[in-house]
Order: C-alpha cells, then sequence, then structure tokens
C-alpha cells in the first residue's frame, strides 16, 4: 500500500504537466500550423486550446465529445445584441452544445479577431469548426450545428464543461414609499385656529 502510495506521489507532477496548450495558425502561404509552442511573433491569427485537465465532458454524449473535437463551436455576442444573442444562446444551451463566447464589443482581441474573420463587427456570429454565420436565423445555426454532428437535443442532466448551473437574477427591491408626515398635535398654550372670514 505505501508502494502505490510513493508511486502516487511521484507521479503527480506529472500528471500536472499532462495538460498542454495546442496553438493554431496560418502562416504567411496559407499553410495551417498545430503545435505545443508559441507562433512566431508575426502571425495574427492564432487560436490557443488548452487540452488536458479541462472541464469535464465525459457526462456529455459520444456524438457531443466527437463533434467538439472537430467542429468547435465559438460565438461572438456583445450585451447590447440584445434578442438575437439571447436566441442563439439559448438554442446552444438547449441542445447541450459546449461553446465559448466572445465580445467583440469590450476586448479589442475579440474584434480583431471578429474582423478577421467576416471583415465586420456585427453579432451575432456562430463559428462552427472553420463555417460561420453571420447573425442569428435558428434554421440556418441548426444545419450548421448538424452537419457538425451536434445532437438535436440535450442529455437530461448532463453539464456542459466549464459552465455553471445560473444562478436566478436577485428580485429588484422596491424602494420604500416615503412616510407620510402627521400633522404633529398643536401646543397646549396654542390659540385655536381661527375661522376665515366670510
Amino acid at each position: 500500500m505505501k508502494a502505490i502510495l510513493v508511486l502516487a506521489l511521484f507521479l503527480l507532477p506529472f500528471a500536472a504537466d499532462a495538460q498542454t496548450n495546442v496553438y493554431r495558425w496560418v502562416d504567411k502561404d496559407g499553410k495551417v500550423h498545430f503545435s505545443d509552442s508559441p507562433p512566431p511573433p508575426d502571425v495574427k491569427t492564432v487560436t490557443q486550446k488548452r487540452l488536458g485537465g479541462g472541464g469535464d465532458t465525459s457526462n456529455l454524449p459520444y456524438a457531443t465529445q466527437v463533434a467538439m473535437q472537430k467542429f468547435p463551436v465559438t460565438v461572438y455576442m456583445s450585451p447590447e445584441c440584445g434578442d438575437l444573442c439571447n436566441r442563439g444562446r439559448d438554442l446552444l444551451t438547449r441542445r447541450g452544445i459546449p461553446f465559448s463566447e466572445r465580445d467583440p464589443q469590450n476586448k479589442p482581441a475579440d474584434a480583431t479577431a471578429l474582423k478577421a474573420l467576416i471583415g465586420t463587427l456585427e453579432v451575432p456570429v456562430l463559428v462552427v469548426g472553420d463555417s460561420r454565420v453571420k447573425g442569428f436565423e435558428e434554421g440556418l445555426w441548426n444545419s450548421a450545428l448538424d452537419t457538425a454532428g451536434y445532437p438535436r437535443t440535450a442529455i437530461p442532466g448532463a453539464r456542459l464543461p466549464a459552465q455553471a448551473a445560473a444562478k436566478p437574477a436577485p428580485l429588484p427591491v422596491p424602494p420604500p414609499a416615503p412616510l407620510a408626515q402627521e400633522a404633529a398635535p398643536p401646543p397646549a398654550d396654542a390659540a385655536p385656529p381661527q375661522e376665515p372670514p366670510q
């Protein structure tokens, strides 16, 4: 038993090193590169993924796990996008699809990536692998996700990686009603009020 414990303690640092970053970039000749070391500094479009030790995906359907690896989903949205972005986010959540969300309005790196991707800063934009859909139209989003092999519905109880359960929004507390000021009783030595002349 002690030997197993010593071996486990010995291997623990190596397990931590099993987590690695994978970089994807396109060079000036249009060739796509994948590497565990960062790309040269002159490369503009870089995608970085952390492998190993990430969110647990074992409770996701096998089809979702395969689609995630081959066709990761990214959405570009902003807080001011409103109903269209909310509907897109709801569609992905309803289907149980893990996705990463980018905010080009508040993050310059995301704005640069979106501009390079579609030539403008319009949101929402759905990216499924190399496929992209500008704007939200449920049929087009479903078609892109179906083509990538994502299931149509989520498995009940399956939790998406790195997504905590949604906290209910706190109810607004109404401001206290102004207190009606009661008329103070007149002092005992005060003269009675006089009737106005008629």
